[in-house]
């Protein structure tokens, strides 16, 4: 017998957005989080307009706003001695900006509205394995002192891109590669960044991006390959990963330096990999991914919590022509490939040029000092390739 209409296999941005989408759908739907909250991610915490416009959509953004970070109106680049900004291209003609916000206060806050939409939220309970039975997949999960089956017709994987589990959706415990990208993130506060002012920091072996949050701190996050962080952790024995990361960049980007100068770190470096880059829209048959595990950007443009949140909007727009009770395996399908077409058109481009972005920054880092003044004519253009004035069309709000 079903006990939901839809399961969500996590309680980050991507999944509470799509329980609550479907929930104010009319859907019975359970998330199963696995994490106590508020808890703190290895994430840029930034939120582009197109995400901010799903959560207006559903009365989560007010309260949300409150507390985020000044608008962020200016993109720059921070790499040798080349302090650099231009404006950050508006997502409309009124002028919409994207915000940030931490991790531990977004995701308690949305899963919150989950609950308040009907969701029911089990927290902190782990999904274990999962296999079909007739029309519906029975997902076994695992609390502290008690393991129980969950039944229903769609399962929606918002677990992210890294972390191993039972699902087909998860990742293998891969080889360990020398290239793979290795995530780090802190935060400051006393930090010097200019109000409104999101740059992008590059250093050898990596890049990394600062932005201001709530309560007037500042983040700090950034990716390194695997083997150039051997060599620093080689270099400064005795000091932390996070710091080593910290200390290499400061060296190579004089805008890091003078605006983390005076700033001291709040809380522990968050670590996390290695950072998946690619579109798995429609990697596995019978489970439909949202935000990471569908598929996801290089870091440097920012984008992920944005097309987490949009990504899940996407998938309620392709279920909301099918009645729940009558949600079988063929419409399952049919919603599958529905919403993978739609995600591609929207964030395909973003994730190839993102590709592209990435690809360039180490080029950047050798580059003369004529090529980096003439950046800032680049900057907007990279960040409207990136998605930053990019918003959904959503018709048919819930």
């Amino acid at each position: 017998m079903r006990t939901h209409d839809a399961i969500v296999i996590g309680g980050g941005p991507g999944g509470s957005t799509a329980a609550i989408a479907l929930a104010k759908r009319g859907w019975s739907v359970a998330v199963v989080e696995k994490a106590p909250f508020p808890r703190r991610k290895v994430c840029g915490e930034y939120l582009s307009p197109g995400g901010w416009e799903v959560l207006r959509a559903f009365d989560c953004a007010a309260a949300l706003e409150a507390l985020a970070g000044p608008p962020v109106s200016r993109v720059g680049l921070f790499a040798l001695d080349a302090v650099l900004e231009a404006p950050m291209p508006p997502a409309r003609a009124d002028g919409t900006w994207g915000r940030a916000l931490g991790r531990e206060t977004l995701d308690a806050m949305l899963l919150d509205a989950a609950r308040r939409a009907g969701v029911q939220v089990l927290q902190p309970w782990s999904a274990q394995s999962m296999h079909w039975q007739g029309p519906d997949a029975v997902v076994a999960v695992a609390g502290a002192e008690e393991t129980r089956e969950l039944r229903a017709p769609l399962v929606v994987a918002a677990h992210g891109s890294w972390e191993h589990g039972g699902l087909p959706t998860q990742p293998s415990r891969a080889i360990r590669r020398p290239g793979d990208y290795l995530g780090f993130k802190a935060r400051f506060t006393n930090a010097r960044l200019a109000a409104g002012l999101m740059p992008l920091v590059l250093f050898p072996g990596g890049y990394g991006g600062l932005v201001e949050s709530d309560g007037g701190r500042v983040s700090f996050s950034c990716c390194i390959r695997r083997d150039a962080l051997a060599r620093l952790r080689a270099r400064h024995r005795g000091m932390g990963a996070g710091d080593a990361v910290l200390a290499h960049a400061s060296a190579s980007a004089r805008g890091l330096r003078e605006a983390l100068d005076g700033a001291w770190r709040e809380g522990a470096w968050l670590a996390a990999g290695p950072i998946r880059p690619g579109v798995r829209v429609r990697g596995v048959r019978g489970i439909i991914p949202v935000g990471n595990a569908a598929g996801e950007a290089h870091p440097l443009v920012a984008e992920g919590i944005g097309m987490a949140i949009q990504s899940a909007w996407l998938l309620a727009a392709a279920v909301g022509p099918h009645a729940p009770e009558a949600f079988d395996r063929a419409r399952l399908d049919a919603v599958a490939r529905d919403y993978a077409r739609a995600w591609r058109r929207q964030f395909a481009p973003r994730v190839h040029a993102s590709r592209f972005f990435a690809a360039a920054t180490g080029r950047a880092m050798g580059a003369s000092a004529a090529l980096l003044a003439a950046a800032p004519a680049m900057l907007g253009w990279a960040a409207r390739r990136a998605g930053k004035a990019s918003t959904l069309a959503m018709p048919g709000r819930p």
